[in-house]
């Protein structure tokens, strides 16, 4: 998964996290909308755009890009992009910017057209490896899971799993939470097992995220297709296309009626049954 689109859920998620990480009030998101946004007849995206609600004059729009790589050429995109943004929708709006790189060395040193800008006061710079004070705010500790090291990630978060579960009283907001950070957890760690990602969640939490949902279909696809090819020999690209579109529940469902079944037309009777409650 790139890290501008964990990034932008964790934004979407809790956009209080944003306006924490650059010291002012989490309450500032309550008068923001977040979005993605890109620029007409380019080839450029911005990252994030925090847009204030309902039109407000006096406060900025806020436009922030997330670097994970080296890129010498970077500040000449984003101030273009930028400028660009305000030339096509908010001439006359006060702005800030926001960089959020990986570690220091990653920054660009050739910056000369642009010191007078990143020096002023309408750019922040920020090192997301230098996050220390993340104690207080679970938005910045589900940040800093995303530059944590390895061998921290699991202990972090454990802690973020349980913060979420005793902080969030809201189960949908709770729900995206749980989602997110096994996101993250898997991408900082792609060789853990299933086995070895459900020690670090509690079982209640893990058949909550997205990733148990789907381990748990491709089982249950995988296992049904292995009986059907036992039984029957393996089925047509047609009935493969009605399986793929089965629910757990209906695929567990398909593996007992299978031990029933003496044809292949009694597994296309079967489907059609399906499809006729369905509907």
């Amino acid at each position: 998964m790139k890290t501008d689109s964990i990034f932008y859920r964790i934004f979407q998620t809790l956009p209080q996290s944003f306006f924490e990480l650059i010291n002012l009030p989490a309450s500032e998101a309550d008068i923001y909308d977040f979005a993605s946004v890109e620029l007409k007849q380019t080839a450029f995206r911005i990252d994030g755009v925090f847009l204030p609600t309902n039109n407000q004059e006096k406060i900025p729009i806020y436009f922030v890009e997330v670097q994970f790589q080296r890129d010498d050429d970077f500040y000449s995109r984003f101030f273009s992009e930028i400028f660009l943004y305000l030339h096509l929708y908010a001439s006359t709006k006060p702005w800030q910017a926001v960089v959020l790189f990986a570690k220091r060395s990653i920054e660009p040193t050739e910056i000369e057209p642009y010191r007078y800008l990143l020096e002023s006061p309408l750019v922040t710079r920020l090192y997301l490896d230098e996050l220390v004070d993340i104690q207080t705010s679970l938005g910045l500790g589900i940040i800093k899971l995303v530059v944590e090291k390895e061998k921290e990630v699991p202990a972090l978060a454990r802690n973020l799993l349980s913060r979420a579960r005793s902080d969030l009283p809201d189960e949908r907001l709770q729900k995206n939470l749980l989602d997110l950070i096994q996101t993250i957890v898997s991408y900082k760690l792609p060789r853990l097992s299933p086995q070895e990602l459900a020690r670090m969640f509690i079982m209640s939490d893990l058949k909550n995220t997205r990733y148990y949902q789907e381990v748990r279909y491709e089982e249950a696809f995988n296992y049904t297709m292995r009986l059907i090819e036992r039984r029957m020999g393996g089925v047509s690209q047609d009935l493969q296309v009605k399986i793929n579109k089965l629910s757990v529940e209906d695929l567990e469902n398909l593996g007992l009626a299978l031990l029933d079944f003496t044809s292949k037309a009694d597994l296309v009777v079967w489907l059609n049954n399906q499809v006729s409650s369905a509907s």
